[in-house]
């Protein structure tokens, strides 16, 4: 599918090839950012509970999406409903919590490992339930992946894996098999927004529906999963950070 994808980049004009470079060009700009998030959101455990990062994280991003798009969205009944609210079960809370929660228990390099396996996961729901073909690469690629992920999980010695982290069934195992369920969870939210893609919406609006569906599944879950957050330390924050985009709103 890849070659096939090249070929016909080689073969068409130039202008018809620009949106394309952009597209890859962006795509890498966001793989750089999701790497940066294992690494921070293990900083942040240090400090807060997992559903606490993740009850935060979204708050903010369902703000900014709200800034940069303040208008309602208007869904057409709950047949359509119905999808963003899966979209929000699956994409928010389910498989961040789970990744979270993976964090605490193994390395964000483990957990980043495991969880790149979810387009694959994706690429095999996509066949079954979309009924979407696929070709030898992919299966080709899925073996190399799931390779990677088991030498990764259960290397020993200096490479810091599994077995060098405590054994096999112990914390870092837990860690990799929440990490695989948050791939899988992941794949079902793929599934997902390809319907939610066919209601022809403005594509920020749908994310940041999403988000509040996200945010609304969190909230019953949220003093079973130990939410007591610093009330002050994050004042601090907001504040500081107020105060500088303030400051930049008055130059």
């Amino acid at each position: 599918m890849a070659v096939q994808t090249s070929e016909a980049m080689e073969g068409a004009p130039a202008d018809q090839r620009r949106p394309a470079v952009r597209g890859h060009a962006l795509a890498l700009v966001t793989v750089v950012v999701w790497a940066v998030t294992f690494v921070s959101t293990k900083v942040l455990l240090v400090h807060l509970a997992p559903i606490e990062i993740l009850f935060f994280r979204f708050v903010i991003g369902f703000v900014a999406l709200a800034l940069l798009r303040p208008r309602i969205l208007h869904v057409r009944g709950f047949k359509e409903e119905r999808w963003f609210m899966l979209a929000g079960a699956t994409g928010v809370t389910v498989y961040y919590l789970l990744e979270n929660i993976a964090l605490t228990f193994t390395t964000a390099s483990i957990v980043g490992v495991v969880v790149a396996a979810a387009p694959l996961f994706t690429g095999v729901a996509s066949a079954v339930v979309l009924k979407e073909r696929l070709r030898a690469p992919f299966f080709v690629g899925f073996a190399v992946a799931m390779a990677g992920v088991c030498l990764v999980s259960f290397a020993g010695g200096a490479s810091g894996g599994l077995v060098a982290e405590g054994g096999l069934g112990q914390a870092g195992l837990i860690g990799v098999a929440l990490a695989l369920a948050a791939a899988g969870t992941w794949a079902v939210y793929s599934i997902v927004t390809k319907k939610l893609s066919t209601f022809g919406y403005d594509s920020i609006l749908v994310t940041r529906r999403t988000f509040a569906w996200g945010l609304a599944f969190m909230l019953p879950a949220l003093p079973l999963l130990g939410f007591s957050p610093d009330w002050g330390s994050l004042a601090g924050v907001l504040l500081t950070i107020a105060g500088l985009f303030l400051s930049e709103r008055g130059k």
